[in-house]
């Protein structure tokens, strides 16, 4: 290799092998590098068989950087925590005052800005850059979250302007998202967006499957009827397809085979930590994350089951006779309208966080580069962005006029769906906490008054007042006491 490389990406795993490849794609000559060398060989003889891409390999990290044009920008993509710091070190003992490392993985943001500040002392730039679309969406165009280095930025925009998934009348899904930490914030609260989608998406399914009856072959057509309107995305595009797929390995279709018991990674605890930090209510995030939890817990389930059966308890509670088609109409409405809070609470929690470590993140450039590429790409995210033009300090997605018109007309099918699910017995926390959630936030007078009470009779907390300014403290145990005299 004569000539410099203009990029170079370490840690070949499926996302990194597919993200090198993309780049030299869009014409970018890369050097790659791993650890484990096999996976070296392996990404530079797929590049040959995708069409002779300009990919090479390295099996050293010392010829891995010097391979690469000044100023040099790598792309890491690696697990987060430990293996980045080792990855950071091995690497930058190579590399010289200007160059610039990328942080591809989903990391915790902190850790992002501490290795900012650590690497600026060896005049290192810094970027912690989101990634999102999967595997598929590496290769083929995902969207990317970068912040940190705005300089580093600019050293590899045209490539990420490239690289990434590319939305006619809205442009490349890519935007340089603030400083610091910000790019990995934002993909994190996205991964959480995706918990609370994924759940309601569940949901819908149970209701259709165990209170309407609906076959597989009937959801496989309603999931694919849903993903031609309003719900059109990603999401509902794969799970349509999830309930047409036979089981290669038993009978029937594989999804009824599939042990029901959800993993995660931790970018959707990490969501539910910072909605408590910031005190932003984000119960649908929450409630999915809750769903996961008892999801792994199988074992129990089954013998609770049991105990139950054994009293009578059946698994549905209510077999009652339903309309099909008008189900299918409530439930398409009350995933809507959850939808809705799921990313109003998501929303919320970015603009608090942008507001305690001024970022002065755009929210609705946000919503523009989620829809493509990414895992919640869905063409209502065209609606938010409309919605955050309108008004970019626009309180809640809730009170947006259209989004507020939209709800309220769904209202009805939604409050019966959850109100049939209760009578069922099929638990909907999703669904359920964001129609409290939309209840609470558009009452003007909340029970809060009384907890308030509360806390100030047993832990003299004081109060305010409806009536006038200030800060007050009753004697309740006394005033209690005197009237029982």
């Amino acid at each position: 290799m004569a000539t410099p490389t203009r990029i170079g990406l370490a840690g070949l795993a499926v996302m990194g092998q597919n993200l090198a490849l993309n780049i030299a794609d869009k014409g970018f000559p890369i050097s790659i590098y791993n650890r484990t060398t096999s996976k070296v060989d392996e990404t530079v003889e797929r590049a040959k068989q995708e069409g002779n891409l300009p990919v090479y390999g390295f099996h050293d990290p010392a010829s891995f950087v010097q391979s690469i044009q000044k100023p040099r920008v790598i792309i890491m993509l690696v697990k987060a925590g430990e293996p980045v710091d080792q990855t950071i070190k091995s690497l930058s003992v190579y590399m010289e005052k200007g160059d610039c490392i990328i942080d591809g993985g989903n990391e915790w943001y902190e850790n992002t800005e501490r290795r900012e500040k650590q690497v600026a002392e060896l005049g290192l730039l810094y970027l912690g850059m989101g990634v999102s679309g999967g595997e598929e969406g590496a290769r083929r165009g995902p969207s990317l979250m970068p912040g940190g280095s705005f300089e580093a930025y600019k050293y590899i925009e045209d490539i990420l302007l490239k690289v990434a998934a590319q939305v006619p009348d809205s442009g490349p899904c890519v935007t340089y998202i603030g400083k610091g930490g910000s790019g990995n914030f934002v993909k994190m609260v996205h991964n959480g967006i995706e918990y609370g989608d994924m759940q309601l998406i569940a949901e819908a399914y149970d209701v259709l499957k165990s209170i309407g009856k609906l076959s597989n072959d009937e959801l496989h057509q309603v999931f694919s009827e849903w993903n031609k309107g309003e719900l059109l995305s990603f999401l509902i595009e794969i799970t349509a397809a999830i309930f047409g797929i036979k089981d290669d390995k038993g009978n029937g279709y594989l999804v009824d085979n599939v042990l029901d018991k959800t993993g995660m990674k931790g970018t959707g605890k990490w969501t539910i930590q910072q909605a408590a930090e910031l005190s932003i209510a984000a119960p649908t995030i929450a409630s999915s994350l809750d769903s996961r939890f008892l999801s792994g817990l199988k074992e129990e389930r089954v013998r609770a089951a049991m105990a139950f059966k054994s009293i009578g308890v059946s698994d549905v509670l209510s077999d009652q006779a339903v309309d099909k088609q008008k189900l299918i109409d409530d439930v398409r409405q009350a995933l809507y309208a959850s939808k809705i809070c799921s990313y109003a609470q998501g929303m919320n929690l970015i603009r608090a966080k942008s507001i305690e470590k001024g970022w002065v993140l755009k929210l609705g450039e946000l919503a523009r580069i989620w829809k493509g590429g990414c895992i919640i790409r869905a063409v209502f995210l065209d609606r938010i962005k409309k919605a955050y033009d309108r008004n970019p300090d626009l309180a809640n997605l809730l009170v947006d006029l259209e989004f507020a018109k939209e709800i309220i007309d769904r209202q009805s099918a939604w409050r019966r769906v959850v109100t049939l699910a209760i009578n069922s017995g099929i638990s909907t926390p999703g669904m359920s906490s964001s129609l409290a959630y939309f209840d609470t936030y558009r009452r003007e007078k909340l029970p809060a008054n009384l907890v308030q009470a509360q806390r100030d009779y047993f832990g003299a907390h004081t109060y305010e007042r409806t009536d006038m300014p200030g800060s007050f403290h009753t004697e309740w145990f006394k005033i209690a006491k005197y009237s029982k005299m």
